[in-house]
């Protein structure tokens, strides 16, 4: 009985701290890029005020500031950790496969249920580099917030509770939720929840959030600038039937994840021990964990 309280506990913890986390990243770039667009588009001056408030975000969930004494509880649980040239490869091309194939799906559910396409601003209105300044910023403050949030500390602490894989499931529900604000429709939510079973997958078998944030920015490149440009215009299988870019997609979808799921495969053999610190204050609990060869 004090296994599950305890474990409930953690869900609800480590959810509250991954949504405060995104609140400050994420929440504030998404106030200040609306704002920038709606009253001085000619200056992306929200671009020179997130990225120090971005950089000081990440240095005190790294461990740097006051408390001194939560200092390397916070570093581990960000999990901001260096990995090597080989595995942070492998994570890459793991993460191309996955985000190939998340675009296949999300297109296939477009032609397969009506739903509103996500906001993507007029780019006829405003200036050029105004534009690629907060495409830029918008592709830099997603994925340094989400992955911090819950790849780092919402997934670190599930892990010391919950094996790996109930931990990455559901860090990727709270993913997925917070994207709710975007529509409450079941097809969007499970395309961001495989996004988030493939970061997650991404930070537990490289023992770092890095390469997922480098396969983060990759995501949010292609669908604002691929994907999401086009949603209004897709075309429902209902309305005539199954065209040839339907299959095409279909199998994008199937192939990719096929692929992803190979070079997961390899990225896994990398490593065979996966360990987890674990702070409460300054003690160090410690747990470890194999990651299958």
């Amino acid at each position: 009985m004090r296994s599950l309280t305890d474990r409930f506990r953690t869900v609800v913890l480590s959810g509250t701290v991954a949504f405060l986390i995104l609140a400050v990243g994420q929440g504030a770039w998404g106030a200040m890029a609306f704002l920038n667009l709606k009253t001085t588009p000619a200056i992306p001056w929200a671009v020179f005020i997130m990225a120090p408030v971005l950089w000081l975000m990440w240095q005190y969930l790294g461990g740097k500031g006051r408390p001194s004494s939560t200092s390397e509880a916070r570093r581990n649980y960000l999990r901001a950790n260096p990995v090597s040239g080989r595995v942070f490869a492998w994570a890459i091309v793991a993460g191309a496969f996955s985000v190939v194939a998340l675009a296949g799906y999300w297109i296939v559910m477009f032609q397969l249920f009506k739903m509103p396409g996500n906001l993507v601003p007029d780019t006829s209105r405003y200036p050029l580099p105004t534009l690629v300044a907060l495409l830029v910023m918008g592709s830099l403050a997603a994925p340094f917030s989400e992955e911090a949030a819950f790849r780092g500390y919402a997934q670190v602490m599930l892990e010391r509770k919950f094996r790996g894989a109930a931990a990455i499931v559901i860090s990727s529900v709270m993913f997925a939720l917070a994207h709710l604000p975007q529509c409450f429709l079941f097809p969007k939510l499970f395309v961001y929840f495989l996004a988030g079973v493939v970061f997650g997958v991404t930070a537990y078998l490289t023992k770092s959030i890095l390469p997922g944030i480098a396969v983060h920015v990759m995501a949010d490149l292609t669908f604002f600038t691929l994907v999401w440009p086009h949603d209004t215009t897709r075309r429902l299988v209902v309305d005539g039937g199954a065209d040839a870019w339907f299959w095409i997609h279909v199998a994008q979808a199937v192939l990719f994840t096929g692929l992803a799921i190979v070079a997961y495969g390899r990225l896994a053999k990398l490593g065979t021990v996966h360990s987890i610190p674990n702070f409460v204050g300054s003690r160090k609990l410690g747990i470890e964990c194999t990651v299958p060869n």
